[in-house]
């Protein structure tokens, strides 16, 4: 194998050849962390469907085209993304309860003495604030602790 790619001069290779070299410039990127290697595999595509169309490239062209085009793809990328702001997450891993905090819910059981049970997702939470009667419609409004603190919402 190794004297097949060894007598494989620049003049013949295939529109497959970079196909292939796609695919392996594809699996860099799934194992490598970053987005470099995606618009590397993106130009070496593209040189294969331009080989594909045009046979007669040779070589040296078909190497220029691909660091040219490489080039560009990876410019662009960077050009895209630095036109894009980062959509800015808030994470409430450790927090779990703070994502509840805005929602709009239904109490199954009454609150009595400012004090009662809201049952979400899979947890039990305290809630305090007004007394009202189960069906009752709620807003969280705050985290404290291992309790959420609501406001009733008119209906």
């Amino acid at each position: 194998m190794t004297e097949l790619i060894n007598q494989l001069t620049p003049d013949e290779i295939l529109f497959w050849h970079w196909w292939a070299g796609a695919v392996a410039l594809l699996l860099l990127e799934a194992m490598l962390p970053g987005a470099f290697f995606l618009w590397m595999a993106i130009a070496a595509a593209i040189v294969g469907v331009l080989l594909l169309a045009i046979p007669s490239l040779g070589g040296e062209l078909q190497i220029m085209l691909f660091s040219v085009t490489s080039v560009v793809t990876i410019i662009g990328a960077m050009q895209w993304r630095r036109g894009r702001p980062k959509l800015e997450q808030t994470s409430t891993l450790n927090r779990r309860g703070q994502q509840f905090v805005g929602e709009t819910f239904v109490l199954n059981e009454a609150v009595v003495s400012g004090r009662g049970k809201l049952i979400l997702d899979d947890t039990r939470w305290g809630i305090t604030g007004p007394d009202c009667p189960a069906g009752s419609r709620i807003l969280i409004t705050e985290l404290t602790g291992g309790s959420m603190k609501f406001e009733i919402v008119a209906d």
